[in-house]
């Protein structure tokens, strides 16, 4: 008896969604009876014209026999076989050992689960809130509402940090060394990564035309992306005062380009000076 053997996780994604797709829909004639291919869904050829490519270059990619595959190959593939955001990830993953290094998606990190709401109003102890890929802030918890004076929480976190007045002279402690050179190149980044997404350009162009921002955009935001998970920066808390702010970051993993962040407030002294074993590596 002959023990079928499991196809490699490539195969069996790209075979899957192949026979979820109706070709008259891709834009082929329907089928008519007789002989010939019965399997349901895009055949292999059909993938090759679709992707304007040689006949049997989609069956050497499917069988993992095209080594290292163009991103534009990818993006085609996921593309006609009409891949969620996940897959997409996991289609580039497993055919280039990397993560995507953009969205397929332009919709994507635009909103969360309405239940992320009910997550953060939950969380005590911490400042939390969650925003989209463009910084619109989705949702917060009442804590994240009193960092601010008057209890009045920046729609936009991004254009808050770099643009408004009273963020850069009062409440952002040292904000030209200590915010806005981490800050300035996840947005100069976030643009790269969307080059299509109109809010992020005219935010970009609005930070470029501002008389203090500008000059230090254009000086540091093409510095390597300094990922805010872990540090500390020094803030002036609207109810309690002077002191730093420790960030945790996630991605919601059905919303890449979103992020959920705690930020942990310590009145006076930095949290890595008084509580070095706060900050220190968690390792199994």
């Amino acid at each position: 008896m002959k023990v079928a053997t499991a196809r490699p996780p490539l195969k069996q994604l790209l075979v899957e969604r192949r026979a979820a797709i109706d070709p008259v829909s891709a834009g082929f004639p329907p089928r008519t009876a007789g002989p010939g291919r019965r399997a349901a869904g895009l055949s292999q050829e059909q993938m090759d014209e679709l992707l304007k490519r040689a006949p049997g270059t989609y069956n050497r990619f499917e069988n993992g026999q095209l080594a290292n595959p163009s991103s534009d190959f990818l993006r085609a593939v996921a593309k006609a076989l009409r891949l969620n955001e996940q897959e997409w990830t996991f289609l580039w993953r497993l055919a280039r050992r990397e993560n995507p290094p953009f969205t397929l998606h332009r919709d994507s990190g635009m909103s969360v689960p309405g239940v992320w709401q009910r997550v953060v109003d939950q969380i005590t102890g911490a400042l939390a809130y969650i925003n989209d890929a463009e910084w619109n802030v989705l949702a917060h918890n009442q804590e994240y509402r009193h960092l601010f004076p008057g209890s009045r929480p920046p729609a936009n976190t991004m254009r808050w940090m770099l643009l408004d007045p009273l963020a850069r002279a009062e409440v952002l402690i040292d904000w030209d060394t200590r915010w806005a050179p981490l800050v300035m190149p996840q947005l100069r980044h976030a643009v790269e990564m969307r080059p299509h997404n109109t809010a992020l350009a005219r935010l970009e162009a609005e930070v470029l035309r501002d008389p203090v921002a500008g000059p230090l955009y254009r000086e540091t935001a093409s510095a390597p992306v300094p990922y805010p998970d872990g540090s500390e920066r020094p803030i002036n808390h609207a109810v309690h005062g002077p002191g730093w702010v420790t960030t945790c970051v996630s991605e919601p993993v059905t919303s890449p380009g979103a992020r959920v962040m705690l930020l942990l407030y310590t009145p006076g002294a930095s949290l890595t000076e008084r509580h070095p074993v706060l900050t220190a590596p968690l390792r199994s």
